[in-house]
């Protein structure tokens, strides 16, 4: 038989196998997702290092407040907002925050931005064996190729103390954009028949400029206000708590005290499920199936209609779904959101897309209202966008292929997975994480071969 034929016949077989009544899961009270009844996460763990806040709990009952998100402590808009003002970048600050509990003085910033630097280039025979010389059509599945083959350098890869794991998330942080962007360059390369440009990394750049750079060159260059926005959505992206898929899964995947190159790839692979990264991008195509189809941007009306036709499934991809409005945890307000879209519209007046931008403002402002008329006039559910509605606006005026859109979380992310690794193998009620399954199959009896 064919092997595809012989995967079709398994298939119903093992579709059957796979079905468990959605009853047995109140019955045994489950919580499906992690979740409780009401939405909420299902609480599994501490942490020292970020929070979420979108809601608050009265009598039973979930209140939505607006959204609040805070890296050790310290508000997400106190931090961005703080060194804005003083025209600085500020993801280095917020690598050495999550790391260590505090904000570094001076000199401490200055020493670890020129640590971090020194620590970007990758070995030439690494470059083309890992990344040039191997095939792949997904920069995020080239990174995590990449990672695992950081294993091969490392003198002491499973070694677990404290001192070491330091060590290793700096060097991974500090690595992960030149991964990136020469995984970007090889793929557009290979299948896209572009120039091969590998640039070294540059010392005296921030993080972001740094980026820009190996992606664009000099001869393109960029201007302040694109690394700004860049360095922005890196900070931004950093760190969500320890409950998102991806930062969960590192901390699973840690607790069995496994090397962090092991632990990084998977939290790699979980963001790479669609589920969790790429909305962004999902959000450009939606606002592009818009602008398409509707043909006053500033016809309030009419940009409402075609926002019930997205909900009842007759326009954009027909899954009934607006994408970048809503949240597992915030409710009224998302704070990375309200932060991007403050520079967001400086760089569409810069980069002539104002229109596009206001466009943009009137979803975010009409989908709340659309969703109300979709479920029923009394529909209670509050709606906010979420960091991904602009996010992709963004990357597109920075002009930034969307094949690096979800590599990009990752750069910001990996700062947040390697703080909670370290605080997973630290903290002094350290235990491997094993929750518990009911089974539901039922018994049965062994039949022999010759009576089957």
């Amino acid at each position: 038989m064919e092997q595809n034929g012989f995967i079709t016949k398994l298939e119903g077989a093992v579709r059957e196998a796979c079905q468990i009544d959605n009853k047995l899961f109140e019955e045994y009270d489950v919580k499906r997702g992690l979740r409780n009844a009401d939405g909420t996460g299902v609480l599994v763990g501490l942490t020292n290092i970020g929070d979420v806040v979108g809601y608050k709990k009265e009598d039973g009952k979930v209140i939505p407040i607006p959204g609040k998100l805070y890296y050790r402590g310290i508000d997400i808009e106190d931090i961005t907002h703080g060194f804005q003002r003083e025209d600085r970048h500020g993801f280095d600050e917020t690598v050495f925050l999550l790391l260590t509990g505090y904000l570094p003085s001076k000199e401490e910033l200055k020493e670890f931005s020129s640590y971090m630097a020194g620590l970007r280039s990758l070995p030439d025979d690494f470059v083309k064996d890992m990344i040039l010389s191997m095939k792949g059509k997904d920069v995020l599945n080239i990174l995590a190729r990449s990672v695992l083959g950081l294993y091969i350098l490392d003198e002491k890869p499973d070694d677990i103390s404290l001192n070491n794991m330091i060590r290793q998330s700096l060097n991974i942080i500090a690595k992960f954009p030149t991964i990136v962007a020469y995984s970007y360059q090889a793929l557009r390369h290979l299948y896209k028949g572009k120039t091969l440009s590998i640039r070294h990394p540059q010392k005296d750049l921030t993080t972001a400029e740094n980026f820009l750079y190996l992606l664009k060159g000099e001869s393109r260059g960029f201007t302040k206000l694109e690394a700004d926005l860049l360095d922005l959505l890196l900070v931004l992206h950093a760190e969500h708590g320890g409950g998102n898929n991806s930062t969960f899964t590192m901390r699973v995947t840690s607790s069995s005290e496994t090397d962090i190159y092991s632990a990084v790839t998977s939290a790699i692979g979980s963001l790479k499920g669609p589920l969790h990264g790429g909305a962004n991008i999902r959000v450009l195509q939606m606002m592009e199936n818009i602008k398409a189809n509707v043909k006053d941007w500033k016809d309030e009306e009419e940009v409402k209609q075609y926002l019930l036709k997205i909900l009842n499934k007759q326009a954009n991809d027909f899954s009934g779904k607006i994408y970048g409005i809503g949240h597992a945890v915030y409710t009224i307000s998302d704070p990375r959101a309200g932060i991007l879209k403050e520079k967001a519209r400086d760089l569409a007046v810069e980069k002539g897309h104002l229109e596009e931008f206001q466009l943009y403002e009137l979803v975010e402002r009409l989908a709340p209202e659309a969703f109300r008329i979709f479920k029923g006039e009394t529909s209670t559910k509050v709606l906010c966008i979420n960091v991904d509605f602009y996010s992709g606006f963004v990357y597109s005026c920075l002009e930034i292929s969307r094949e690096l859109y979800t590599p990009l979380f990752a750069v910001a992310r990996v700062s947040g997975w390697c703080a909670h690794r370290i605080e997973e193998l630290t903290f002094s009620a350290k235990r491997i994480i094993r929750p518990a399954f009911k089974n539901v199959y039922g018994r049965r009896e062994y039949i022999p071969l010759e009576s089957r």
